[in-house]
C-alpha cells in the first residue's frame, strides 16, 4: 500500500514539474510543545489578606505566593457583589480596593498605564486605590488589609 502512494505521489509531482530522488521523501517528525500561562507555584506557604467590607466587617482569605487578592476572592470563595467582572483582564474597575498609606508603600510594584486608566473610572478613587487584579500576594504582604469601596462601576458598561 505504502509503495502505491509513494508512486501517486511521484506521478503527481512531476504532472507539477517536480522531480526528486527517491530518498528526497521527508521522513515523518512529530513535535511536541507544552505551553502553559500558569505561574510556577513558587511556594506553598500561604498568606493571609483581610478585607474590610463597607458596613465594617472583616473577611479574612488565603493564598499563595503570586496569587492577585482577585485569586484570593474567587479561591475563598468569597462574595463581594460585582467584585472581579472581568476576571482580571484589566478591562474593568470592579476589583478596586484601597490600602492603607503603610501598605501602599511595601506594594513592589507601581500601578501600570492600563491600571491607572482603569482606577480613574472606579467608584471612590483615592491615593491609595490599586486593582485587586495587580497585587500579588508575597511574604512582604503577609497580614494585608484592604478596603472594599461601598459600590462598583464596572468600566465595560
Amino acid at each position: 500500500m505504502a509503495s502505491i502512494v509513494a508512486r501517486s505521489v511521484r506521478a503527481n509531482l512531476k504532472l507539477i514539474g517536480l522531480h526528486f530522488q527517491q530518498s528526497a521523501f521527508p521522513k515523518l517528525v512529530l513535535h511536541h510543545r507544552n505551553v502553559t500561562t500558569a505561574k510556577p507555584i513558587l511556594s506553598k506557604k500561604e498568606y493571609e489578606v483581610t478585607f474590610v467590607l463597607p458596613n465594617g466587617n472583616k473577611v479574612k482569605g488565603k493564598g499563595k505566593e503570586g496569587d492577585t487578592l482577585l485569586d484570593v476572592v474567587v479561591n475563598n470563595n468569597l462574595d463581594f457583589d460585582g467584585y472581579g467582572a472581568c476576571e482580571g483582564t484589566l478591562t474593568c474597575s470592579t476589583c478596586h480596593v484601597i490600602l492603607k498609606k503603610a501598605d501602599y508603600d511595601r506594594l513592589s510594584d507601581q500601578p501600570s498605564e492600563e491600571e491607572n486608566d482603569m482606577l480613574d473610572l472606579a467608584y471612590g478613587l483615592s491615593d491609595t486605590s490599586r486593582l485587586g487584579c495587580q497585587i500579588e500576594l508575597s511574604e512582604e504582604l503577609d497580614g494585608l488589609e484592604v478596603t472594599v469601596p461601598a459600590s462598583v462601576h464596572d468600566a465595560r458598561s
